[in-house]
């Protein structure tokens, strides 16, 4: 039987895909001197009084939807590489990325001259086909495995991952017929209202009445919290069975779904690999029964976790693929669904968007490809996710990290009580704050925030990797130093006895 505990991400994992070029040695692609060499520093309190003054202004004008400056008190004044500069001159290295959209970090100067050349001569296109578009389209179809390549449609959505993630939806259900589609916990897959319908958050929906009906959530392969309370040596991925029992059971209550929808690395869920036996026995399953697996590579899709889809490490082939985050390169918005060829059944105006014709994120992508092929940075990231998981490992052994997985370049350090086990989102928010008092953007995710996660751009450099892990433990070791020792309001946030870790090593490294 397939090894359950391991999955196949891994950071030295290699390339999938015998057409595409094997990589050179890493050569990184340059970026304009100045800034992108700084180290970081910060001075003063933060927010200083210039970002303060545009902080201020934002939270009279701006909605009270907005998220990251309340974690992130800065205004950003200019960027360039793995750094960013605030109004008050601090500067910072950016783990952040713009959630993972910078790719190749802040303006890369390859992107940046193909958005200034296509800038002159068109920008908006809708679906109308273009030189851009085409060289776009072909870079994409590319870097799929051998096995994909001829068989693949690719449609042009609106300028978001949801919006990918609603097209998929609908593509599928008007193929098949059906109406239901299955999501996984701790799922992460958009806040549209079909997107958020198939998310596992619920602070995100629970306000929004009426949602889109018929979704049913299962279990996911999470060993660290396991779903179903059982430990890798009792477990026989149960999760999974779970789902094959309830689809295939007469009994079952769960009408055949037009689609199953899953994140090979659940992100926002606190960077979670799904193992390989989960992988590939949904895949079995859907196959068998004919149902459209969609991948969601929104976040793990264009190099990030080592290969150009995640997919590709778990010997796994989707019948649908949505990809949006990394495609530009640059962070000029582009979302696409490449799916089965047998699936395209849905009629012209089917699916529509206004600004799917994005010319600058085309030109910006195609020129990607060729900076991800020519530089090596596939290889760049699978040998800096081996330093960060070489630079983290020491962190497992304090109290409150339960553990530390990691993917490529998306890693994430999950923070617990070490008596109740609790999650400690409060805990990792305050390294959150701390990591940016000394120049590091980080960021929070899973269950209550209590992952501190890092997406850095995939060709950053092993000097970078260096510093930021080093503040990074630096901040952890600081924050857990400063909790009490006492149990208080009902949770014990000081030294304790540790919590028995799910695995004797970290299963992701």
């Amino acid at each position: 039987m397939t090894d359950t505990t391991t999955p196949p991400i891994r950071s030295d994992a290699r390339s999938a895909g015998s057409a595409r070029p094997t990589d050179p040695p890493t050569a990184l692609a340059a970026v304009p001197p100045g800034l992108a060499d700084e180290p970081p520093h910060v001075r003063g309190e933060l927010p200083g009084p210039r970002s303060a003054e545009l902080l201020a202004r934002q939270e009279q004008r701006e909605s009270r939807a907005r998220t990251y400056p309340r974690h992130l008190p800065i205004a950003i004044a200019e960027a360039a590489g793995s750094h960013v500069r605030d109004l008050d001159g601090n500067v910072y290295i950016d783990f952040l990325a713009g959630a993972g959209v910078l790719s190749l970090g802040h303006n890369h100067p390859d992107l940046v001259q193909a958005v200034v050349e296509q800038l002159g001569r068109h920008v908006h296109g809708l679906d109308l086909p273009t030189p851009a578009k085409d060289a776009f389209t072909d870079a994409q179809l590319k870097m799929l495995p051998d096995s994909m390549r001829d068989r693949m449609r690719v449609h042009f959505c609106g300028p978001t991952g949801a919006n990918a993630v609603d097209a998929a939806l609908k593509l599928c259900k008007t193929a098949t017929g059906r109406g239901d589609v299955i999501s996984f916990q701790g799922g992460f897959h958009g806040s549209s209202h079909a997107a958020m319908a198939v998310t596992g958050l619920v602070e995100q929906k629970s306000p929004v009445r009426n949602g889109v009906p018929g979704i049913h959530f299962f279990p996911f392969s999470y060993c660290g919290r396991c779903p179903v309370e059982l430990t890798p040596d009792r477990c026989t991925t149960n999760c999974v069975a779970y789902l094959e029992r309830a689809l295939t059971d007469s009994n079952g209550g769960i009408p055949l779904p037009a689609a199953v929808i899953l994140e090979l690395v659940q992100g926002e869920g606190g960077v979670i690999p799904a193992t390989v036996d989960f992988a590939r026995r949904v895949r079995e399953l859907t196959r068998a029964l004919d149902i459209p697996l969609v991948v969601d590579e929104v976040q793990t899709g264009c190099g990030r976790t080592g290969t150009w889809y995640a997919f590709e490490q778990y010997g796994i082939e989707p019948d649908v693929i949505v990809t949006s985050k990394g495609l530009s390169g640059i962070g000029q918005p582009v979302a696409l669904i490449i799916y089965d060829r047998r699936l395209d059944t849905w009629a012209p105006g089917a699916h529509t968007g206004t600004f799917r014709g994005n010319q600058l994120a085309f030109a910006a992508g195609a020129e990607m490809v060729k900076v991800v092929r020519r530089d090596g940075v596939l290889q760049n990231v699978r040998e800096r996710g081996l330093q960060i998981d070489r630079l983290l490992a020491p962190l497992q052994e304090l109290p409150h990290v339960r553990e530390i997985r990691g993917v490529g370049l998306m890693w994430g350090v999950e923070l617990a009580d070490p008596v109740t086990g609790h999650p400690a989102g409060q805990l990792a928010r305050d390294v959150q704050h701390r990591a940016l008092r000394r120049g590091l953007i980080l960021e929070c995710g899973g269950r209550d925030d209590c992952v501190v996660r890092m997406l850095p751009p995939l060709n950053v450099t092993a000097e970078t990797v260096d510093l930021a892990c080093e503040i990074l433990a630096t901040s952890l070791r600081e924050a857990i130093d400063g909790l009490p020792t006492a149990f208080e309001g009902g949770r014990a946030l000081g030294d304790g006895a540790r919590i028995p870790s799910p695995r004797t090593q970290p299963p992701h490294r």
